[in-house]
């Protein structure tokens, strides 16, 4: 089996070199492909370099960096370092920090795995929750480290099925715990975190000229027991099956029944 590895984190996060490590488990080293961004690339989404060109640089065999963003990674490890013969596996992450509920909608990790996911390949993003419990840990990335091989497996067994076209991904989120702390996995939605939200912090340079830095939202909130977060924040690891559809079809039914 052949794995192209990917993050949004960087060529260097501390999370990408856990993830290599658990796909060195699933096949032999000749077969685990990274093509990760070059500096961190947090929070792009499914954004790609469709006006510019971006360097590829071969570190060492098998491993490269991309002047660019996840999705490209995915693209440049597909049609430049694979010549165009796409892999068996698509693994993005982990990341550090959750990409449960509206992260969704902004995160790099899953952008990459959604373009895995549009290419017709098996992907999976894979992120690490932060929190009390874990965030003083030697490891932080300890839940996703000792469990990620056997979430993988476990998703492999439910197979990567194509719905009205659409190929499904996996999301997974591994909760803010210690390893022996996690309570299990469960299949769950992805949720939302009600009245939370990103937005701008402003600082005054020297000169007077105000910077905007973007600031996320309270990552601990309540929501309800079947959703990824809540989950999460509950001991367990979340999987989500997704796909590259945001129809509502609930409103677009309302909309196109009969008067």
């Amino acid at each position: 089996m052949r794995i192209l590895v990917t993050n949004d984190d960087g060529i260097n996060a501390p999370g990408l070199k856990i993830l290599t490590k658990i796909a060195l488990q699933l096949t032999d080293k000749d077969n685990v492909i990274t093509v990760a961004p070059s500096s961190e690339r947090s929070g792009v989404g499914h954004c790609i370099s469709y006006t510019n060109p971006m360097m590829i640089t071969e570190i060492e065999k098998n491993r490269f960096s991309v002047d660019g963003y996840p999705a490209d990674c995915v693209l440049a490890g597909i049609y430049h370092v694979l010549d165009g013969q796409k892999p068996d596996l698509v693994l993005s992450g982990v990341n550090r920090g959750n990409n449960s509920a509206e992260n969704v909608l902004y995160s790099g990790t899953i952008g990459a795995a959604l373009e895995g996911a549009l290419q017709g390949i098996n992907s999976i993003a894979l992120s690490q929750y932060y929190g009390p419990q874990n965030l003083n840990l030697k490891n932080p990335f300890e839940a996703s480290e000792i469990h990620g091989l056997q979430v993988i497996k476990n998703i492999q067994q439910n197979k990567f099925p194509v719905t009205e076209g659409y190929k499904i991904f996996y999301n997974v989120n591994f909760p803010p715990t210690s390893a022996q702390d996690v309570c299990g996995l469960r299949y769950v939605k992805q949720g939302l975190r009600a009245n939370s939200f990103f937005s701008t912090k402003a600082y005054k340079s020297p000169s007077g000229r105000d910077f905007l830095f973007v600031s996320g939202g309270n990552q601990h909130v309540d929501l309800p027991s079947d959703t990824d977060a809540r989950v999460n924040m509950d001991g367990y690891i979340s999987i989500t099956p997704m796909k590259a559809d945001l129809t509502d079809y609930d409103t677009l039914k309302f909309i196109n029944k009969d008067p």
